[in-house]
């Protein structure tokens, strides 16, 4: 069996999240080894008993090649810790989802996406101003990510469609379930132009402590948040708050004083979200208006042994331009010009003080070979 055998079994264990598994895997040295330790070691390793028994349980009864073949005959596309293709912004996150089962397609440009949530009472205001900002940035080329919420979060979904871009719908349950039922219809064009994506395994259904958590996902895909409408208990302030989190920027549409809707976003504003009047302001701040560009370079500029050589000296620790110069014996005008071309690219990222890192080291590995 491959490690998605055994992603695939931890994923139905309950009280083993992102975090005990990691701490699982880095003690027996991968997913296979982890999944097959004996109860001694597990204790050893300071799981608790709950969780050990819950583990220990599923183990006895489930039949991961079953688990497997269900997954494929649903048409499901699976990733993982160990799948190249897993979203790199996703992996930046604290506690990435170690599983994310998808209908549909994730694209190499929804690495330009943006999240546009907000209240499920949506007003007559926040329809309209999220199916013009939404439509505005979609037009640039950002992939619009949402919950497929009633509200605001199918405004965006639909407006990211209608403009004819891409859309992905983070879901509180499997992704063989749609939530709400009225959406099912908007969930089946999701699929066409873009995903649907669930850390849940097939058939959960969207039990209300599911939605908390897969909000990490919805701001984990995305290089900010925008909300255009939000009262002051909106789940969509959770999202804001993992945001933050996360380092994402978080943008905020204002409203009337005297709106109940609209005072969770002015709360964000307050509290030092920016203001969003026009979608240039998303698009500028993010770096985003000239995506077009950006995704044909990725798409048509092949790598150099320039671009190799620098990748090997990179990696998730910050290396200073002058340094790679010196490790790579090229001109600062040739490491600089790459540079500037990798990073146009998605391969690295500038973190400050010309210092690099890159964009996710097993993926560098993958384009070095």
């Amino acid at each position: 069996m491959d490690s998605l055998h055994y992603y695939i079994g931890f994923n139905l264990v309950q009280g083993i999240g992102p975090i005990r598994l990691r701490a699982l895997i880095d003690a027996f040295g991968d997913v296979e080894r982890a999944w097959h330790a004996p109860a001694d070691a597990l204790r050893h390793i300071g799981l608790d008993q709950r969780s050990r028994q819950s583990f220990l349980t599923t183990r006895a009864q489930v039949d991961l090649a079953r688990e497997v073949e269900r997954v494929k005959a649903a048409g499901v596309q699976v990733l993982t810790w160990d799948t190249p293709g897993y979203p790199q912004l996703l992996w930046e996150i604290p506690a990435p989802p170690p599983v994310l089962f998808i209908r549909g397609e994730l694209a190499p440009e929804d690495a330009w996406a943006v999240a546009v949530v907000g209240t499920r009472r949506a007003s007559v205001y926040g329809r309209d101003v999220t199916q013009r900002l939404v439509t505005t940035l979609t037009r640039q080329g950002v992939t619009i990510v949402s919950g497929l919420a009633r509200g605001i979060d199918g405004a965006a979904h639909q407006a990211a469609l209608e403009a004819g871009g891409r859309t992905i719908a983070v879901l509180g349950c499997g992704v063989d379930q749609v939530y709400p039922p009225e959406h099912r219809r908007l969930a089946r064009q999701i699929v066409e132009q873009g995903a649907l994506i669930s850390e849940y395994a097939l058939g959960t259904p969207p039990e209300a402590g599911n939605f908390p958590p897969r909000n990490r996902i919805i701001s984990g895909l995305s290089l900010g948040v925008l909300i255009t409408e939000a009262g002051r208990r909106s789940g969509a302030l959770i999202t804001a708050h993992y945001a933050a989190e996360q380092g994402r920027d978080v943008f905020a549409v204002p409203g009337s004083i005297l709106a109940a809707g609209s005072a969770g976003t002015n709360r964000l504003i307050q509290d030092g979200a920016k203001a969003v009047l026009e979608a240039n302001d998303v698009l500028e701040e993010l770096n985003l208006t000239m995506v077009a560009e950006q995704s044909q370079a990725r798409q048509v500029l092949p790598t150099t042994q320039t671009e190799a050589a620098l990748l090997t000296q990179l990696g998730t620790e910050p290396v200073h331009v002058d340094e790679l110069q010196q490790q790579v014996g090229l001109t600062i005008a040739e490491v600089t010009s790459t540079l500037a071309m990798m990073e146009l690219k998605g391969m690295i990222r500038q973190v400050g003080g010309m210092k690099y890192v890159v964009a996710r080291e097993q993926d560098a590995e993958y384009i070095i070979e």
